[in-house]
């Protein structure tokens, strides 16, 4: 796997956890009945991105190094998937 391949991967890995972690442990402002006046009822009351950012690089990390490992040592072969011959 090349360094852009892999950085490719690690990126699109990166955004799809964001999606999946970014709304967990959120209390939205209805849910507190602290709502602030011109924003929805569903606006998170504490969104807290940098834990969020935080917790979304780990577990992309280790995926990543799941796929790499699964690369390097064989079992899985990006030449069948991408219909490379050779």
């Amino acid at each position: 796997m090349s360094f852009s391949f892999g950085l490719a991967i690690y990126f699109v890995l990166w955004w799809t956890v964001l999606f999946a972690v970014l709304p967990l442990g959120v209390r939205t402002q209805g849910e507190a009945e602290d709502v602030v006046p011109g924003t929805p009822e569903s606006a998170p009351l504490h969104p807290r991105l940098i834990r969020v950012a935080v917790i979304t690089t780990i577990v992309s990390t280790v995926l990543f190094g799941g796929t790499w490992a699964a690369v390097h040592f064989g079992l899985l072969d990006l030449n069948g998937i991408l219909g490379r011959t050779g």
